[in-house]
């Protein structure tokens, strides 16, 4: 079941569905974690036919940090986060990125993210560490 984000009315990049420059973003939730499900054009790519790889880690980061917030806020804000790439993001190919929450603490919250082509094969993983932030 697709999610209505609550915050989706600024230009953010990965979600916002006003953004004509974004990704436009939807999101679902499985079981505990987060998803989205994501096909993009030869204007994210890098090499001929592969998705640029800082876009994929931006959906990667999008997906843990809107999990992050749906499970209860506040805002977050990435600290560090490690990419792994064990395969190839295929342009103009659906891919799936699911998140789940590893550590919440008060202060710092821990997330994983992983990246799979349509057969399921993972090909990207991402772990990161998110600041709670307060206004």
């Amino acid at each position: 079941m697709t999610l209505a984000l609550p915050w989706t009315d600024h230009d953010c990049f990965g979600c916002a569905p006003g953004n004509p420059h974004g990704l436009g973003l939807v999101f679902a939730r499985e079981g505990a974690g987060l998803t989205t499900d994501f096909d993009l054009g030869h204007h994210y790519e890098s090499y001929p036919g592969v998705v640029h790889g800082g876009i994929v880690a931006l959906i990667c980061d999008e997906t843990m940090g809107n999990l992050i917030m749906l499970d209860g806020g506040p805002l977050a804000v990435t600290t560090s986060m490690r990419m792994r790439y064990v395969g190839t993001v295929h342009v103009g190919l659906p891919h799936r990125v699911t998140a789940h929450l590893i550590t919440v603490g008060p202060d710092l919250v821990k997330a994983t993210a992983d990246v799979s082509d349509a057969r399921g094969d993972l090909v990207a993983s991402a772990t990161a560490t998110y600041h709670r932030s307060t206004p």
